[in-house]
């Protein structure tokens, strides 16, 4: 089909939800859609696999005027887009819960994470004829694309990450420590900003424990549960979105809607908190990873702090529409996760690799990212702190990466 200027073809195949054991258990197969994007004389370019950030999240919707996202007309200058909306996202099988039964809902869990993902793209590799592709993995995306790295480096042309270079063999208590570090230093920076919104925090926050603070469907805003706003503070425009929210007259409809949208982690997409920390799972379980190295400034009862992306236990509580997953919550949390990459194989790959590295990154910490790309023989690094884990929004960003694979950089 033609939309304004772009021709897209859609695809759908259907795949093993357990790539190991096709043939085991109830439900065995899931659909996974994909749109081909290409310029209207880019129909014979060669593909780009986009990998999307997450877990959870569906493929960006090709626009093309005003194009979004913002990176793909340069894409489209050299590739056609294969946009996946990876298993449990999007058009393809969605995921379904709560179901009656949370341990077979965590057992189906375990199959959506970056491992079953990279199985599902050379599913549809084959399925598109390609003997060989282009990928690009923003944030969690560029997780798969370790994961693809590390499992079919034969695959691949040549891959592009931006804020996505996973820490290798790391446990998750040492990624949310050096996490929360680095969004402790937001937080004081979103300050200095705007010192004017302590004050208005520490009110809104007594406000929280008075209860007067409401979601749009009525129940009460925790203390903690604000805090959370601060994962914005990882985002360019971020500490902007912050400070125009607290503005607001917390008993405004606009408020509570502005509120709402500004949690990480919300029941319209579930995925985002139920397998969240298993993303940083390289062979260990993740026993509530955040929580644990949270430290004690931001869990002191009168804390001021703006957490980030860290998923506590009690999201599972004080977010009503997230409670009916509490208990896949906590199975998940125990579930003794395989390794996700082999450093071995990483150290073997011989495939170029462009990394957008941002300096001052609370998702995708800097010193991990440096060590992961020290691993790839054929690697490239840009460090830079022109950009947060948003980078990618900026078609400068791929540009520059694409330059570093040919060399011109």
């Amino acid at each position: 089909m033609d939309q304004r200027g772009l021709v897209i073809h859609e695809h759908r195949i259907t795949v093993p939800l357990d790539h190991d054991h096709p043939g085991d258990g109830p439900g065995e197969t899931l659909e996974v859609f994909a749109r081909v994007v290409a310029a209207p004389d880019g129909g014979d370019r060669p593909y780009l696999l986009f990998l999307q950030g997450g877990p959870g999240q569906e493929a960006p919707r090709p626009v093309h005027d005003p194009a979004t996202p913002g990176w793909l007309p340069r894409a489209l200058a050299d590739y056609r887009v294969v946009m996946l909306d990876q298993r449990g996202t999007g058009l393809s099988t969605p995921y379904g819960g709560p179901g009656p039964d949370p341990a077979a809902d965590a057992a189906r869990l375990t199959h959506l994470r970056a491992d079953s993902i990279v199985r599902d793209a050379e599913c549809l590799r084959e399925h598109l004829g390609a003997e060989r592709w282009s990928v690009l993995g923003q944030s969690f995306g560029g997780f798969c694309v370790l994961h693809y790295l590390s499992t079919a480096a034969g695959s691949l042309t040549e891959a592009f990450v931006t804020g996505g270079l996973s820490p290798v063999g790391r446990r998750p208590e040492d990624v949310y420590a050096a996490t929360w570090e680095v969004q402790l230093a937001l937080d004081a920076r979103y300050h200095r900003q705007f010192p004017g919104d302590r004050d208005r925090l520490a009110r809104l926050l007594d406000r929280c424990d008075a209860g007067e603070v409401l979601t749009p469907a009525g129940h009460p805003v925790s203390r903690r549960l604000m805090r959370t706003v601060g994962n914005a503070l990882g985002m360019d425009g971020g500490a902007e979105k912050v400070h125009h929210l607290l503005e607001r007259d917390h008993r405004s409809p606009a408020f509570r809607h502005d509120l709402a949208a500004a949690f990480p982690f919300q029941a319209r997409n579930p995925l985002y908190a139920l397998v969240h920390e298993s993303s940083y799972a390289d062979g260990h379980p993740t026993s509530w990873a955040a929580h644990r190295t949270a430290p004690a400034e931001a869990t002191a009862p009168d804390s001021l702090v703006l957490s980030g992306e860290h998923l506590f236990p009690w999201h599972f509580t004080d977010d009503a529409a997230l409670a009916p997953w509490r208990e896949v919550a906590d199975l998940l949390a125990d579930h003794p996760w395989p390794r996700l990459y082999d450093a071995d194989a990483l150290r073997t790959a011989d495939v170029p690799v462009a990394a957008a590295v941002y300096a001052d990154d609370p998702f995708v910490v800097r010193g991990f990212s440096e060590e992961t790309a020290a691993l790839l023989p054929r690697g490239r690094t840009w460090l830079t702190n022109e950009y947060l884990h948003n980078g990618l929004r900026d078609p400068r960003v791929l540009d520059r990466l694409i330059d570093l694979t040919r060399g011109r950089a």
